[in-house]
């Protein structure tokens, strides 16, 4: 029996030091990646696969760019900047790359005076969205665009804004590439209309891609990051994430042609994406094109164009935040980008719930409080058979302590007289253990719920937590946690062996200083469900020694 119940103990302590484990994974950052060096050039643009899988010879020659230079920048043209009321984008001429983008309604993590910038070309961690036509003569993202002002901004009653780039291409082909900018949303058009003035038809390829540096993990084993890299989506296989470093050994199961599914780059709460309307074939890339400097995209046919025709190809992308059912609404699976951890079948409903319950309240914390009570509610009858077994061991102390002093140093006779002093008062020593044991999944799903919301983000609670999703910066409710638990230990029975009461009287220091680094939310959630406990147990307590007392005792 001693030794179940060290068991369960060290089951316990394993689950928690698997969570702090998990905390410093997610939150010690890679050390910064190598600055590229030019070594010559390396092809980003896609070669687009001929109909029996080689190579199309078709295709115009390869267009270049060089990696990185030491300054870590692409090469820079005119800027456009476009201003909406999600967004603040920059459009580089050169290539007409979508080069800067600002979240206007998400600040950055450092300082929260700034909007979070998602792509970024002026560091070395590069991220931008570029997209060209694959075909002779046709301009790709090294061409040189030319557009009509160098500012717009969505005006009031303006539901859109449309940016048009132009590039006069050779033998009389014009090519349009348009933005589009929409009110209310991240998903941003971009479209390519071709004008073929020449004497010949035209079967181009557009690609749509993203470049970015990617990142190695740290040789620290608590260092590894979130998953930052690309994905891709198709009904065939559905969701599978590519790594950096799987790109890098060529281990990619991902289907290479599909007439459905999308492509993304993910990051911590933040996702771009490709969606091209499914039923148009496409296939998808992914690519080392230099030291740490990868390409990752699609490719889809614009169809025959005839010489006096024009032909258009528009593929939506993307870019903000991981909101699961606005995702879900744009596209099959997209929504699976958010990432739950492996539980995410009790994650994701616990978000849904806790969802449901902030649209009523207005507070992430209150919501957090209210699930910690439904939650609490649904396992009451299983806790308070646990209690009850808890509170029954309590009253037999004095008749532990007697065996004890009998048996003395004898372990076998003790543990003998033990087990049958529990048959005969009908108690289950161990019993005490499963509301922590129930408690450790839903404990791990609302931790990945925590870290993977984007919507609980710098979400405020009252006073000095201003952010749920990360430490209390005072660790007041750590401290108000241990406090709660070690009230907690105090209304539990005092285990018979001294290694075990030692142990249960350091668990609350313990997890304390564990829970420093943990997210608010998720020390309030744990604070609250102790409180609840404390009170159920302390009833359950009462109950039971008053049904025990000997009648005429007085006790009430």
């Amino acid at each position: 029996m001693e030794t179940q119940r060290l068991v369960a103990l060290f089951v316990f302590f394993f689950s928690g030091f698997l969570l702090w484990t998990a905390w410093q994974k997610q939150h010690m950052p890679f050390p910064p990646p190598p600055v590229a060096t030019q070594n010559g050039s390396v092809n980003t643009v896609p070669t687009p696969a001929s109909k029996d899988g080689s190579a199309s010879d078709a295709s115009a020659p390869a267009a270049t760019i060089s990696a990185a230079p030491a300054s870590g920048q692409l090469t820079r043209g005119e800027r456009i900047r476009v201003t909406t009321d999600l967004l603040i984008a920059e459009i580089d001429s050169n290539g007409g790359d979508l080069r800067q983008l600002e979240l206007t309604k998400h600040k950055a993590s450092e300082d929260k005076s700034r909007n979070l910038s998602l792509f970024n070309d002026n560091t070395t961690q590069i991220y931008v969205a570029q997209s060209g036509l694959i075909g002779a003569g046709l301009p790709n993202h090294k061409s040189t665009f030319k557009t009509d002002a160098s500012r717009y901004e969505l005006q009031k009653g303006n539901d859109s804004l449309t940016v048009r780039l132009t590039n006069q291409g050779v033998d009389g082909v014009t090519v349009v590439k348009k933005y589009t900018f929409h009110r209310g949303t991240y998903v941003v058009d971009v479209n390519f209309e071709l004008e073929n003035k020449s004497a010949v038809a035209l079967k181009p390829d557009a690609y749509f891609q993203f470049l970015r540096f990617g990142e190695a993990p740290s040789s620290n084993p608590f260092g590894i990051s979130t998953f930052a890299g690309p994905a891709v989506y198709t009904e065939e296989k559905k969701f599978q994430k590519i790594g950096f470093p799987d790109i890098d050994k060529g281990k990619l199961d991902y289907p290479k042609k599909s007439k459905d599914g999308w492509l993304a780059m993910l990051q911590h709460y933040f996702v771009a994406a490709w969606l091209p309307k499914n039923g148009v074939e496409r296939e998808f890339f992914t690519k080392k094109v230099g030291e740490k400097l990868y390409t990752a995209g699609i490719v889809v046919p614009v169809g025959d164009i005839a010489p006096g025709a024009t032909g258009l190809v528009s593929v939506p992308l993307y870019v903000g935040p991981q909101e699961g059912d606005k995702l879900a609404k744009l596209a099959p699976g997209l929504d699976l980008t958010i990432d739950y951890g492996w539980l995410t079948i009790i994650a994701s409903p616990l978000f849904k719930v806790l969802s449901f319950i902030h649209n009523w309240v207005g507070n992430w914390g209150l919501a957090i409080i209210a699930l910690t009570i439904l939650i609490k509610l649904l396992f009451f009858p299983l806790s308070a058979a646990s209690y009850k077994s808890m509170a029954k061991m309590k009253v037999l102390g004095p008749k532990l302590q007697k065996l004890k002093e009998q048996y003395g140093d004898d372990k076998q006779k003790m543990n003998q007289a033990m087990m049958e002093l529990y048959k005969t008062e009908k108690v289950n020593p161990l019993g005490g253990c499963l509301p922590i044991v129930i408690q450790i999944p839903v404990f791990i799903s609302l931790y990945w719920v925590l870290l993977a919301a984007v919507e609980l983000r710098h979400a405020p609670f009252f006073g000095w937590i201003q952010d749920l999703a990360a430490a209390d910066p005072f660790y007041i409710l750590p401290v108000l946690m241990g406090a709660t638990m070690f009230l907690q230990t105090k209304l539990n029975p005092t285990p018979p062996d001294p290694v075990q009461a030692k142990l249960m009287l350091y668990m609350p220091l313990v997890f304390s200083v564990m829970f420093l680094w943990f997210p608010a939310g998720l020390v309030l959630y744990w604070t609250v469900n102790n409180l609840l406990s404390i009170l159920q147990q302390w009833q359950i307590n009462r109950m039971t020694e008053l049904a025990a007392a000997p009648k005429g005792s007085g006790k009430r």
